[in-house]
C-alpha cells in the first residue's frame, strides 16, 4: 500500500494549491484547479488570488466574473457560496447544489406556513419565484431591495428565533432569492459594491449565461467532482471528502468506487488517492503565504492536524470558519490582521525561525502595499482575530 508522509502531503499542497510557484497561472486556472474559491466573504476570492498570482489586481477577477463571465458565484457544497468555473456549473449543481436546494425549499415552505404568511407554503413559494423570474426577464438585473419593493409576492416575515434575544421579524424575500439561486435559476450578476462588499444585482441564468447545460446525473457529477477534488487535495480520507462535499458517506463510497480510487496510508490513517496519482512528490523550495479567512486551502479538509498542529482552536471559530492564516512550508504558524493604520501585522503562534519570520514579514509588507489603505475585515472572527480586536 502506498504511504504518504505529512511532509509529502505538504509538498503536494504547495504545488497543487499554487502557493510555491512563481505565480504565473491564470486566475481562472487557479479557481478551477482548486475546484472553486470560497466567496461567502466577498473579499476572500480576491485575497486568495493575490496570494497565488503575481501581479494580480482586483479588476482581473471582476473581468472574469462580470465581463467574460468565465467564473460565477454559486451556492453549493455545505451551503457555502463558491466562485466556480462557469463550465463546471452543471456538474456542481447536480453534485451538491440540488441537495442544498431541496433543503432550503423545504425549510422555507415550513417557515411560511408556521409564520401564517400562507396556508399553502409551496404555492406561496412557487408564486414568489415566478414573480421574481418574470420581473428579471422584463427589467434586467435588479437588487434585492428593488425586487422587494416591486413585488408584493415577496411580502411576508418570519421569526427565526421566537422568544430569543436575536429573534424578531425577518423578511422572507432573501430566502426566496436563495432558493432561486441555489437551484440555478438566478445568478449574482453585477456588484453594486466594491470588491470588499457584496451588493449583487440578480439576473436570470438564461440572460447571464445563455442556454443552460444539460443536467448531469447526480452520481456521475459527484464522481467527477470527487475526482477533481482528489487531484487538488488528495490524498485524503473519506471523512474529508464527505465533509467537503456536504454529502453522505454512502455517496462518497460510491463516488470513490466509480473513479477507481485506491486505498493509501496517510501517516497511520486510511485514505484514498487517484490511481494515476501515486508518484513521489519532490521537495519544494521554502515558501510562505498569507491566506485570507475561509481560503479554500485552510478550509480544504475535515481532518486538519497535519497542517494546523496545535493551532486549530486559535485560527478556527466554533462553527468551523477559518480566519486569516500565516503559512510556512505547508503548515499554519499563525495569522495576520490589519491594524488601525491599515498595515498588515503578523500574529505568530510559534517561532518558525528567522528565515520564515523575514519571508512572512516581506509578504505582509507586500499585502499592505497592495491593499493601499483599503480596509478588509473578515466576516467570521477567529479567536486569534478576536484577541487582537479586543486590545
Amino acid at each position: 500500500m502506498r504511504g504518504f508522509s505529512v511532509a509529502e502531503r505538504r509538498n503536494r499542497l504547495a504545488r497543487r494549491h499554487f502557493l510555491s510557484s512563481n505565480g504565473s497561472a491564470p486566475d481562472a486556472a487557479i479557481a478551477t484547479g482548486l475546484v472553486g474559491l470560497h466567496a461567502t466573504d466577498p473579499a476572500t476570492p480576491y485575497l486568495s488570488l493575490w496570494a497565488r498570482s503575481a501581479g494580480f489586481v482586483t479588476d482581473d477577477l471582476d473581468r472574469q466574473l462580470y465581463q467574460q463571465r468565465a467564473l460565477v458565484k454559486h451556492l453549493a457544497m455545505r451551503r457555502t457560496l463558491w466562485l466556480v468555473d462557469t463550465g463546471d456549473l452543471a456538474m456542481v449543481q447536480s453534485a451538491a447544489s440540488d441537495r442544498v436546494a431541496d433543503n432550503e425549499r423545504r425549510r422555507l415552505i415550513a417557515d411560511v406556513q408556521k409564520a401564517g404568511v400562507a396556508a399553502d407554503g409551496q404555492r406561496w413559494l412557487d408564486a414568489a419565484c415566478a414573480a421574481v423570474l418574470d420581473y428579471l426577464a422584463e427589467h434586467g438585473p435588479a437588487s434585492s431591495r428593488e425586487l422587494r419593493e416591486a413585488l408584493p409576492e415577496l411580502a411576508g416575515t418570519y421569526d427565526p428565533a421566537p422568544g430569543k434575544r436575536w429573534g424578531g421579524a425577518v423578511s422572507l424575500a432573501p430566502r426566496v432569492l436563495t432558493v432561486l439561486s441555489v437551484r440555478g435559476d438566478v445568478i449574482r450578476g453585477p456588484n453594486d459594491g466594491s470588491w470588499t462588499v457584496s451588493r449583487p444585482r440578480w439576473v436570470t441564468a438564461a440572460d447571464w449565461l445563455g442556454e443552460r447545460h444539460e443536467p448531469v446525473p447526480a452520481d456521475a457529477a459527484r464522481a467527477e467532482l470527487t475526482r477533481r477534488w482528489l487531484r487538488a487535495f488528495g490524498p485524503a480520507t473519506a471523512e474529508d471528502i464527505k465533509w467537503w462535499l456536504g454529502t453522505t458517506m454512502t455517496a462518497v463510497r460510491k463516488a470513490l468506487a466509480d473513479i477507481g480510487a485506491v486505498r493509501v496510508d496517510l501517516h497511520g490513517s486510511p485514505g484514498f488517492a487517484l490511481p494515476d496519482d501515486l508518484e513521489a512528490e519532490p521537495d519544494v523550495e521554502p515558501w510562505c503565504a498569507l491566506l485570507p479567512g475561509l481560503d479554500p486551502t485552510t478550509m480544504g479538509w475535515y481532518q486538519r492536524d497535519w497542517y494546523l498542529g496545535d493551532h486549530r482552536g486559535q485560527v478556527f471559530d466554533t462553527n468551523g470558519n477559518a480566519g486569516p492564516t500565516a503559512w510556512w512550508n505547508g503548515r499554519v504558524v499563525g495569522g495576520w490582521y490589519q491594524d488601525s493604520d491599515a498595515r498588515i501585522q503578523l500574529q505568530l503562534l510559534e517561532d518558525p525561525g528567522r528565515q520564515a519570520r523575514r519571508a512572512l514579514q516581506r509578504r505582509a509588507d507586500e499585502l499592505t502595499d497592495w491593499l493601499d489603505g483599503v480596509r478588509v475585515t473578515p466576516r467570521f472572527l477567529s479567536p486569534l482575530t478576536k484577541a487582537t480586536a479586543a486590545r
